[in-house]
């Protein structure tokens, strides 16, 4: 890994990966009706944020989603090495657990919490997916760069989410507050404690 990886623009540098990453956000589009798709956009709406709250969140989608794009224009892909099979697993991980909450979130009944699929195992997919996508371009290019900013990610979420699931238990009440009890808030990491009010 380096600090100062050789810059050069070329097809097979991350930005492949951030390609993939997004268009497939649009993949359950191309499956669902008009009405699901409607459901859909529901996860693009941010609860009521505190000030600093609301910057960190915006923080994650328009600067650091935005730099690693333009970053991994320049950051060629580490082929043939461990490296690029690494990030490569991990990006496919990312990508499923991205597309299948997508699913979910259409599926899911609007008066209720997404609580099935991929939700079983994480109350924040999408977050966590998102981690793992810049995660994998920091793993495949060796960019010590990228990988920082993947914590700064998950540091980010971390932050604001206590604040997002006490807007979803004002909003569904025992039902979210039981799904909290049951389903850890990453994948993988033991289950946190109820946000306090």
């Amino acid at each position: 890994m380096s600090l100062t990886p050789a810059f050069e623009i070329g097809i097979w540098n991350a930005w492949i990966f951030q390609a993939i990453f997004y268009l497939s956000m649009f993949i359950p589009d191309l499956f669902l009706d008009k009405e699901a798709r409607k459901i859909s956009k529901r996860m693009s709406q941010f609860p009521p944020f505190k000030k600093t709250e609301k910057i960190l969140a915006l923080s994650t989608h328009a600067v650091i989603m935005p730099v690693v794009f333009i970053y991994s224009l320049f950051l060629p892909l580490k082929l043939g090495t461990a490296w690029l099979y690494a990030g490569l697993s991990i990006f496919a991980v990312a990508l499923v657990i991205s597309i299948t909450a997508l699913f979910n979130i259409a599926s899911a009944a609007v008066d209720k919490p997404v609580t099935g699929g991929v939700y079983k195992f994480s109350r924040h997919p999408m977050y966590f997916s998102g981690f793992l996508m810049i995660a994998s371009v920091g793993i495949s290019c060796a960019s010590w760069v990228v990988l920082f900013l993947a914590v700064v990610w998950i540091v980010f979420w971390q932050i604001v989410v206590p604040s997002e699931e006490r807007f979803l238990i004002e909003k569904y009440g025992d039902s979210y507050r039981d799904y909290i009890e049951r389903t850890p808030r990453w994948i993988g990491i033991p289950k946190s404690s109820t946000p306090s009010s």
